[in-house]
């Protein structure tokens, strides 16, 4: 909802509930071992009795005066409660008609998201509308998808126009099939995923992304109009009657249990060194991965300045989804995508950067591969936030293979950073944030400080400046031994390649 809750998240602690979840998904050995320290899975008595000793903040809120609130567009971050949503739209410009409604992924799409979406699915069949703006449904896994097909979901959402995906990212990365006739026009979706950011979805720049919880994109939906509140307003059906729509009613669990004829999973060999992987060197979509190297063991000397990224530059704009998936087998394919979104500090412009040894602009992934043709690696520069969204293992990959070594930015998103720390990345955040405003485009770049690499100890950059110039500051990092000793192996996989062979 847009609002961190400091002690009230430790009151949802291990209950009954998610014991009888765990048993129903099969999963009941885990339920035992939680069982055996249940009373541990909780807040201690004295940080219920006093939570302003423990937590810097303490939010209240009451529960019964909550809305359902809409996220967007174009961040997760921006929140509006419903009732303010329609002057919102307004206020802003907003396109008013909504095009698609999107429920489903990974996120918002357990047995209960389904069934509640479902049963306001089922009171537009029974007070007669039809959705106005294009619904499909994409459920969380082949367990989820198998059971509500059982119990009758799928077909109530097909009897108001929706449309079954597989289950799979789907649209939230931007993997379907969007019906418009003209890209260059702005439009509005409302989906209940967990990203929205700007070309996330479908590639289109103008397309305002919104999020909601999986009953209030169904309802928006059914109405076709953003400005609609399911809480309030009536619609007209097909009789010119005005309907309104119920509260939405869901089951937590399946009745019958859940139910699935094939997971899609299959067990690994027993015996792995017996297995061989074979792949066409011509495929444009597989290829065998190569170890990244180690560490040289000095000092890192004489990086370019790839990008100094401004504003928001998140694992979309580090590695965009959408058509570019069909190379996520394909480190070196995949790679032409890195960075093509982010936005250079110094002309303000996307995939445009300057390649210091032709002093032409061109893209990023091109002036990369430059540099690593020449035997000269690059650092990358970035602001507040770094890597936030998706945990998109290539955003870390594909700079490594294309000869960055480091990241240097204000902060990092937590997952983004542990990926870089993974693939034998140097991950740095600036000690002092103005230290940002003294890198200048034609840098060349020093890492000093690396032979005496130790959790909690500060390494430098040496900037050279093309003037003469120089200075020197120190960053900060976050590592801790088994990650330095990732990084000087070259990378997670390298060390557990030299365990096995040992």
């Amino acid at each position: 909802m847009g609002a961190e809750i400091g002690a009230t998240t430790s009151i949802f602690g291990y209950d009954d509930k998610i014991a009888t979840y765990l048993k129903g998904t099969e999963r009941e050995e885990i339920a035992k071992l939680a069982d055996r320290v249940k009373e541990h899975l909780t807040g201690d008595d004295e940080v219920y009795a006093n939570p302003e000793k423990y937590f810097d903040q303490l939010i209240e809120i009451d529960l019964s005066a909550l809305e359902p609130h809409v996220n967007g567009p174009f961040t997760p971050d921006m929140a509006w409660p419903i009732s303010k949503f329609a002057a919102a739209v307004k206020e802003h410009g907003w396109p008013q008609t909504l095009e698609v409604g999107l429920i489903g992924s990974c996120t918002n799409s357990s047995y209960e998201d389904i069934s509640r979406a479902a049963s306001l699915a089922q009171q537009a069949v029974d007070k007669k509308l039809v959705a106005k703006a294009e619904f499909t449904i994409t459920p969380g896994s082949e367990l989820v998808r198998f059971t509500v097909e059982r119990d009758g979901y799928l077909d109530t959402f097909e009897k108001i126009g929706g449309v079954v995906l597989a289950n799979a990212c789907g649209p939230c990365i931007g993997q379907w099939a969007r019906h418009s006739d003209d890209s260059n026009r702005k439009n509005s979706i409302i989906t209940s995923f967990n990203r929205n950011f700007k070309s996330r979805n479908d590639g289109n720049p103008n397309t305002h992304a919104f999020v909601a919880s999986p009953e209030i994109v169904t309802a928006l939906t059914v109405a076709g109009d953003l400005t609609f509140n399911p809480l309030t307003d009536t619609l007209t059906n097909s009789n010119g009657v005005q309907v309104r729509l119920d509260e939405p009613q869901g089951l937590e669990m399946p009745s019958k249990g859940f139910a699935v004829e094939d997971a899609g999973y299959q067990a690994p060999a027993e015996d792995g060194s017996k297995v061989s992987v074979i792949v066409d060197p011509n495929s444009a979509r597989l290829q065998l991965l190569d170890p990244f190297k180690a560490w040289e063991g000095t000092d890192i000397k004489g990086l370019k300045l790839l990008i100094k990224a401004k504003g928001k530059c998140t694992t979309d704009h580090i590695s965009m989804a959408g058509p570019w998936l069909k190379f996520r087998g394909h480190l070196d394919n995949i790679s032409n995508n890195m960075l093509i979104g982010a936005t250079n500090f110094f002309n303000d412009k996307a995939d445009t950067v300057k390649n210091q040894l032709s002093g032409e602009y061109g893209a990023v992934p091109a002036t990369a591969r430059t540099y690593k043709a020449a035997g000269i690696g690059s650092i990358v520069v970035g602001d507040e936030n770094y890597g936030e969204g998706s945990s998109r293992e290539h955003a870390a990959m594909e700079p490594r293979h294309l000869g960055v070594r480091a990241i240097l930015v204000k902060s990092f998103a937590r997952i983004h950073e542990t990926n870089l720390k993974k693939q034998g990345m140097l991950a740095l955040t600036f000690a002092d944030n103005n230290d940002y405003d003294k890198i200048r485009e034609d840098d060349t770049i020093d890492i000093t400080g690396l032979n005496d690499f130790a959790p909690g100890k500060p390494l430098n950059i040496v900037l050279h400046h093309v003037d003469g110039t120089s200075d020197t500051f120190q960053v900060n990092h976050t590592y801790n031994q088994q990650q330095i000793d990732w990084f000087k192996a070259g990378g997670a996989l390298n060390i557990i390649r030299m365990n096995q062979k040992g």
